[in-house]
C-alpha cells in the first residue's frame, strides 16, 4: 500500500517518508494488510488492479477505503498529514462519516488500447481530437467563449471576480 519516498519525491503532503503506492484512498486488500498498516506499513497490500496487454498497461483501478477511520487513518498516522493537509479532504471524510458503501473503480486507457490495436508505437498516432501545448483543440475552436444562453440552458451564471481594494 505504502512505499518510502526518493528525496525528490515530495509524497502526499506528509512527513512521514511514505507515499501511497497507488493513491492514499485505496483500500487494503485483506484483514491481515489492515493489521499490517499499524504494525508495518511498508508490508500492507493495497487492493488495486491492473488490465494488461503484450505487456501494455490499458487501464486500472483500485477498491477504495470507505470508512473515515480508516481513510484518516491513513492520512494523519501513516502517511503524517498535517491538520491543514487533512482538512482539504475534509469534504471526503464527512461523506464517508455519513455512510458510504465498500465501491470500487477502474479506468480503461482507449487511446492506449487503440494504439495497441493498431501496431502504433505512439498513443498520439490515434487520439482522434489532439491539444495543442496551450490545451486548445484548434478542430472545434475550444475552449472558446460561453453565451448567456448557454449558461441559461444549465442553470448557471458567471459572476466575474471583484477586484481587491488596493489599500
Amino acid at each position: 500500500m505504502f512505499t518510502p519516498n526518493t528525496e525528490t519525491d515530495p509524497g502526499q503532503g506528509g512527513r512521514s517518508g511514505f507515499s501511497a503506492t497507488h493513491h492514499p484512498f485505496t483500500a487494503p486488500l485483506t484483514d491481515a494488510d489492515v493489521e499490517l498498516m499499524v504494525t508495518n506499513p511498508l508490508a500492507a497490500r493495497a487492493d488495486h488492479y491492473d488490465l494488461v496487454l503484450n505487456g501494455v498497461e490499458l487501464g486500472g483501478g483500485s477498491r477504495r477505503i470507505h470508512t473515515a477511520k480508516m481513510q484518516e487513518y491513513v492520512f494523519r498516522e501513516i502517511l503524517k498529514m498535517s491538520d491543514k493537509g487533512v482538512k482539504q479532504f475534509s469534504h471526503l471524510l464527512e461523506a464517508l462519516r455519513a455512510g458510504c458503501p465498500p465501491h470500487a473503480g477502474f479506468a480503461l486507457g482507449f487511446d492506449r488500447l487503440c494504439a495497441v490495436l493498431t501496431g502504433t508505437d505512439s498513443v498520439r498516432d490515434v487520439i482522434a481530437f489532439p491539444k495543442s501545448m496551450k490545451g486548445e483543440d484548434l478542430t472545434v475552436r475550444s475552449p472558446g467563449k460561453i453565451t448567456s444562453e448557454e449558461l441559461g440552458t444549465y442553470h448557471l451564471a458567471f459572476r466575474p471576480k471583484e477586484e481587491k481594494k488596493k489599500e
